[in-house]
């Protein structure tokens, strides 16, 4: 396995937790806004996206990474490596990014668990195009929350003629402080504003796949108020668009400026100049001032899948390092150690091979439940009337609970595991010769945007926890207790079940110790929130894994042969998890319990 042929997807574990354990096509699947569906069109649909992937986007990803991104500062273009177009105009071609739209703009109305399963095909195969595919959801996010004529001039328009999208928020001063930010709107006639300032951390600003880019820019208009809610959201098209979705003149909005990054480099993030050159106009979207509310529908998206790319670059990550350790031959058994005439053997059969393969193999499975039994939570929002409606209020909840451990803890946790996949390899790991090395550099920044850990932790802590009194939380611990429940407590997943226990009840003696704490001083969740987010996902990752776990077992028995394999891995990465990863949580509760406030005494000299 080389870089350029680098990608081993894993479409019959996706399979797996669709339909053995989520069970899509009983709950889903021929339900309401799904009735057009059904199990065997999702098969057919993820497995000839699969066979896409591995031909289409795999072969440019290596070459993404060598050949640079050039940027014109006159005309403000940025021109990326010819195969990675191609990638990304045979996939909208193919109308692949359109497979969640619903069918009014052309889409296949897919429910969300089968738009994240293509989304990890997509991002584990090439994750820069992942990210130029934006645009269907920019149109669909238009179409939602502006007026009628904003949907006719730029939803449709944007799905037909295939233009780019991307959410405009950072700037140069405020970084992660959106509040701080300082770009201007101000109205000029009818429902035209023109836009000034400066962006930066612009992913896919600027690029040569697509006649026109749609940006939804965050702007202060005049007298608004300081911070987020002063903040407004306007349509800003690169070239002008006309009334009737034709394109006109080029408008006020440039890159000047590429970032030169560690990895996803051909992942334009460029900084973004409004008003500099000439006017940039753009129209207020929904002609309502309700900025930051409407961006969080990008954001959320956002923020899914960069946890979803970050577990897809893990599995992949994994399934070439177990491949590496099947053929690499090297050294003797270690019980024969001593024997100079003693076969090497193939490094699988070293017992630290073996424990990280199966460390990376657990998380990477436990992420990818994690990923989708989220994803089937927004199926089950959908079902109950869509975001906003008072009968999905519970399911649009826990929705909210779970995204921070999506984004957060997945994209924390995998830096780390691939450091473990490169491991597995030797030297050999670190060169491009194999695809280790470009996915820790094009996974790094997963930990970063979108909102960094720590964003994340304390954004889980005060407004998914504390704001409703813990009910949410409450809801879903309620769940694994079900499950806990539901699991023979003496049966073959014995020890399991109870290292599940003991980390459901170290967990929510975390959430019983933080009220003492916080009587102190809130600092204390600075200090332990990244503990909080993490022991959480591990739980509830562990949780997965067990339910997981119970259903191979019950199956196993009269699986085929390869099938009887498949199920033996799921009861290994329980046992390996339960074992070598639970037990953590009861060392977190002994240093949230014993925390203190000592740090902040040191003084700066000190460090």
């Amino acid at each position: 396995m080389t870089a350029q042929n680098h990608y081993k997807s894993n479409l019959r574990d996706i399979f797996f937790n669709l339909f053995e354990v989520l069970k899509i096509q009983e709950g889903t699947l021929g339900k309401g806004v799904y009735s057009h569906m059904d199990e065997e069109t999702v098969r057919s649909t993820l497995e000839g996206y699969e066979e896409f992937c591995q031909k289409e986007l795999a072969p440019s990803w290596a070459l993404s990474d060598r050949v640079p991104l050039e940027l014109d500062k006159e005309t403000g273009n940025v021109k990326l490596p010819p195969p990675v177009v191609r990638s990304i105009r045979t996939t909208l071609e193919q109308g692949w990014p359109l497979l969640n739209l619903p069918e009014h703009l052309g889409g296949s109305g897919a429910p969300h668990s089968v738009a994240w399963s293509a989304f990890e095909l997509t991002a584990g195969a090439n994750a820069a195009v992942a990210f130029y595919l934006l645009g269907p959801l920019i149109a669909h996010i238009i179409d939602r929350l502006g007026t009628e004529e904003q949907r006719k001039r730029f939803a449709k328009p944007m799905i037909d003629n295939q233009w780019g999208g991307s959410m405009v928020l950072t700037e140069p001063d405020a970084g992660s402080d959106v509040g701080a930010g300082r770009t201007k709107a101000r109205q000029v006639e009818g429902g035209v504003w023109e836009i000034e300032g400066v962006k930066r951390f612009i992913t896919n600003g600027d690029f040569d796949a697509a006649d026109n880019i749609i940006h939804l820019v965050l702007a202060r208009p005049e007298g608004a108020g300081p911070g987020t809610k002063g903040l407004s959201m306007f349509i800003v098209p690169k070239f002008w668009v006309n009334e009737d979705g034709s394109l006109g003149e080029r408008n006020g909005v440039y890159c000047t400026n590429i970032e030169h990054k560690m990895g996803i480099k051909a992942s334009a993030t460029c900084e973004m100049t409004f008003g500099e050159r000439h006017p940039a106009r753009g129209f207020l979207v929904g002609e309502v001032h309700d900025g930051i509310r409407q961006m969080f529908h990008v954001i959320e998206h956002a923020r899914m899948a960069v946890g979803a790319k970050s577990m897809a670059t893990l599995s992949t990550a994994y399934l070439n390092a177990l491949e590496y350790a099947k053929i690499r031959v090297q050294g003797p058994d270690l019980l024969r150690a001593t024997d100079k005439t003693a076969p090497r053997v193939r490094i699988i059969e070293h017992p630290d091979v073996r424990r990280m393969l199966m460390l990376q193999k657990s998380f990477a499975e436990g992420m990818r439940a994690l990923t989708l039994f989220t994803a089937s939570v927004q199926d089950g929002v959908e079902l109950k009337g869509g975001h906003g409606s008072g009968d999905s209020d519970e399911l649009d909840k826990l929705n909210d609970l779970l995204l921070p451990l999506v984004k957060g803890y997945c994209s924390e946790k995998v830096y780390e595991l691939l450091a473990v996949s490169l491991q597995t390899y030797g030297g050999s790991g670190y060169c491009q010769d194999y695809p280790i090395e470009q996915y820790i550099r094009d996974q790094k920044i997963d930990s970063l945007y979108e909102g960094t850990t720590h964003i994340q932790a304390l954004d889980l802590f005060f407004r998914k926890i504390v704001r409703d009194g813990g009910s949410t939380l409450r809801g879903l611990m309620g769940r694994i207790e079900a499950t806990l429940g539901e699991v023979d407590a003496k049966g073959p997943l014995a020890v399991e079940h109870a290292a599940m226990s003991r980390a459901l009840a170290d967990l929510q003696g975390i959430f019983m110790t933080m009220p003492q704490k916080l009587q102190e001083s809130l600092y204390h969740v600075g200090f332990q929130g990244n503990r909080i987010l993490f022991a959480l996902a591990e739980v509830v990752i562990g949780w997965l894994l067990l339910r997981q776990g119970a259903v191979a077992a019950e199956r196993r028995e009269t699986a085929t042969d390869k099938d009887r394999d498949f199920y033996q891995g799921k009861l290994a990465a329980i046992r390996f998890y339960a074992r070598n990863v639970l037990p953590g949580v009861t060392l977190t509760r002994k240093l949230i319990e014993q925390g203190t406030l000592e740090l902040l005494e040191v003084p700066e000299g000190a460090f």
